[in-house]
């Protein structure tokens, strides 16, 4: 897999931040079929920075229905990686 098509997008919630500020973590929405080794490699080659340990949880999509209509939103995968001390990633630098 290509490094871009690992990672979706960056997680920004209360959660996360205060996850990066205690533990040099950055929480990353990922394709549900990418591994820990596939996460590593595109982090690092996105963003130039070191990558000690990534922590993965997957999410079940939820019901949702609009009347008689019941729909599905798909399975997501949410990965928790850990920097390398010094090493920062910074989505909001000119703000």
């Amino acid at each position: 897999m290509k490094a871009d098509a690992v990672i979706i997008a960056p997680v920004v919630t209360e959660k996360g931040t205060l996850v990066g500020e205690k533990s040099n973590q950055v929480v990353f929405r990922v394709r549900p079929q990418a591994r820990k080794e596939a996460i590593r490699g595109a982090v690092e080659e996105l963003f130039k920075v070191t990558v000690v340990k990534v922590h993965t949880c997957n999410f079940l999509g939820k019901k949702r229905s609009r009347g008689r209509i019941i729909g599905h939103k798909p399975d997501w995968k949410k990965a928790y990686v850990t920097l390398k001390a010094g090493d920062k990633i910074e989505f909001f630098e000119g703000v």
